[in-house]
């Protein structure tokens, strides 16, 4: 089976610091995939082109709520749909590892890639007026100049919570592989039928902490004949709440 590379991004340890939306910004815009135009940037009404964004939602029902942060970006799909719709070819996947580009020299900003994504990947620079998207760093991490440590996409390397992995999912034996088989890994959306090479490793359900007001509580379920359990420590017991 061919190479495919991807990412795999772990949605328990994401910040949502956008880390990665900053170093991939820097990285790519005065790379070969560069520029990432950005109109009145502090202003009232910015604008601008990124490769990749985080989306941050508040999920659940209070009391029981999370906040989710979500990076996105191009999936590099085995399957992809903008690919067979672009009428100039600028659209293409490589076959020797699986990344999906854009030849900014054949581009001509008819949007159609756009409209085939699902997932709202492509954007197109106002400036240049080519479609631009994710390349997972190809500058980067096919540069033999550079040591095999740093040959990853920048907003791999930028990830202060290491959320971000990536390596080759064809790979039984490769860290993302093993990642998404041992985490449950899934891709984004795959009734689309685009087979997403980008993974997420689900968010793992924790209890929710206990507040001091909830543990006197009469009815707290913790307590039996009315009082809470001693833990076997030498810190204060549960009953010393009414107490801090």
């Amino acid at each position: 089976m061919s190479k495919q590379l991807a990412l795999v991004i772990d949605l328990n340890v994401c910040v949502g610091c956008h880390a990665c939306v900053t170093s991939c910004k820097e990285w790519n815009t005065s790379g070969e995939a560069g520029f990432l135009s950005d109109d009145n940037p502090y202003g009232r009404d910015p604008t601008g082109t990124f490769f990749n964004r985080v989306q941050t939602f508040e999920v659940g029902e209070f009391p029981d709520t999370e906040t989710v942060h979500f990076p996105k970006s191009c999936l590099h799909c085995e399957d992809p749909p903008c690919v067979p719709v672009c009428p100039t070819g600028a659209s293409y996947k490589r076959a020797e590892d699986g990344i999906v580009l854009v030849d900014y020299d054949k581009c001509i900003g008819c949007k159609y890639c756009s409209w085939a994504c699902p997932y709202g990947a492509r954007e197109l620079d106002e400036h240049q007026k080519v479609m631009k998207k994710c390349t997972l760093c190809v500058d980067r991490i096919t540069d033999t100049s550079l040591a095999e440590r740093d040959r990853k996409p920048a907003c791999v390397l930028a990830c202060p919570t290491s959320a971000r992995l990536f390596g080759d999912i064809h790979d039984p034996a490769s860290e993302v592989s093993v990642a998404i088989r041992e985490n449950g890994g899934y891709p984004l959306m795959p009734e689309w039928g685009t087979h997403p090479a980008n993974h997420y490793l689900p968010r793992r359900k924790t209890r929710r902490p206990l507040h001091a007001d909830e543990l006197v509580r009469h009815d707290n379920p913790l307590k039996v004949d009315g009082k809470l359990p001693r833990p076997a420590t030498s810190e204060p017991s549960l009953d010393d709440v009414t107490s801090w």
